[in-house]
């Protein structure tokens, strides 16, 4: 059968393979019942289980339904069209590898464009429900959601989605995206375990840099340490010199955040150490938007901290990817990955399909693509970060990311 773009929907063979639930207690891992993996390769996190095929599988290989077992419809809504087409699209083609990679004949996808608009996501919701999805992962933008959202209340259809615009989760929606405000807590957090101790920051005036900040006090405030200057700009200002020049001549501080990246950070960067904001005194920080090797050539933010998920749990199915589409897949792909894994698992339940909020919300946890996670009740998603170190030849992690969300023990 074959695969389109838009529209209809598709059945592929789906055993997780990248993403295991993990349960238990004590830190102790037990794991939903899972086809044997082969053995472990030598870069996997211990955590995940490596694909059953290291390519996608052929569709005239994939086997049929097993007998007497009935199928679970899951929809996944993308922006296949629009603006935000090109990431759409590679986020369906990680859906799709997650498919092929593994091995669950239980379930079915129903794909539909989303089109980034409100209207075209409202009814690629409707038409999925009326094909009888369970369970609804996507969209990607916060006005799609916000149409979306509604339509799978009223249908009772839980709401896996992609969107950074958390005052959308809750009420049977979860937000599987990064969320910046667990970056600025992890990073503050071991900045302050490793001697800083008045925190300052740098952030743009949009709805991210109001998280950025907020974020901010609050982790001071749990981490026990004192909160300096928060310097706000337009993030459309063409020069911030003033911004970060009146920073330097507020006093003292021994971090600074800077909530910014891509070219925008490359900019920002050099103008502290050179109105006196010295980077062998005072520790750079980041969000989960320095984890891009375009930022690390600029020399101020050498030796900067930032939280991210630990790389290395991703990089076998980056050259996979690239290998299979011929690009590097951007990092949001990696959400349609586990997402479609996470699917999956639930999907092969021992007493079948089980998309319950309990079987959401395991306290336990998944582990994917980006590390250990698990859906909250009030619709966030909490990870687990590593804190990464920049250099110029890429970043190297100085505290890993935790294994189980489990508590020590002792």
């Amino acid at each position: 059968m074959s695969i389109s773009r838009f529209g209809s929907h598709f059945r592929t063979a789906a055993l997780l393979a990248a993403i295991l639930a993990l349960a238990g207690c004590g830190g102790k891992k037990a794991l939903l019942p899972v086809a044997p993996p082969p053995a472990p390769a030598t870069s996997a996190p211990s955590l995940v289980a490596p694909p059953v095929t290291a390519t996608p599988i052929p569709q005239n290989e994939i086997p049929p339904p097993a007998p007497g077992v009935s199928h679970v419809e899951v929809g996944l809504l993308l922006p296949l069209t629009g603006q935000a087409a090109s990431l759409g699209q590679a986020m369906l083609d990680a859906a799709q590898m997650a498919l092929y990679e593994t091995g669950n004949d239980r379930l079915e996808l129903l794909v539909r464009d989303s089109g980034g608009t409100a209207t075209t996501a409202a009814q690629a919701a409707h038409a999925v429900i009326d094909g009888g999805a369970k369970l609804i992962l996507g969209p990607l933008l916060s006005t799609e959601v916000e149409a979306v959202k509604p339509v799978a209340q009223a249908a009772n259809v839980p709401l896996v989605a992609f969107s950074t615009s958390m005052q959308l989760a809750g009420n049977g929606t979860w937000l599987l995206a990064f969320d910046p405000r667990q970056e600025i807590q992890r990073v503050v957090q071991f900045a302050h375990a490793h001697g800083r101790n008045r925190f300052a920051a740098l952030a743009p005036a949009s709805a991210y840099g109001d998280i950025a900040a907020a974020a901010l006090k609050d982790a001071v405030q749990v981490a026990g340490a004192s909160l300096g200057p928060i310097a706000r700009y337009d993030p459309a200002a063409a020069n911030l010199a003033p911004t970060v020049q009146n920073l330097a001549g507020q006093g003292s501080f021994d971090a600074v955040l800077l909530a910014e990246g891509g070219a925008r950070l490359k900019a920002l960067a050099p103008l502290l150490p050179y109105y006196g904001i010295d980077p062998d005194q005072v520790k750079f920080l980041g969000t989960g938007l320095w984890a891009d090797q375009s930022v690390a050539t600029e020399p101020a933010l050498d030796g900067g901290w930032y939280a991210a998920p630990a790389p290395q749990a991703r990089r076998d199915f980056e050259k996979r990817f690239a290998a299979l589409y011929k690009h590097e897949p951007p990092l949001l792909a990696t959400l349609g990955y586990d997402a479609t894994a996470l699917a999956a698992v639930l999907a092969r339940a021992p007493a079948g399909p089980d998309f319950s909020v309990t079987a959401l919300t395991n306290p336990s946890g998944f582990a994917g693509l980006n590390g250990i996670f698990r859906l909250l009740p009030d619709g966030i998603t909490e990870r687990g970060l590593a804190v990464l170190e920049m250099h110029r030849t890429g970043s190297t992690v100085v505290d890993p990311a935790p294994q189980t969300f489990q508590k020590p023990q002792f």
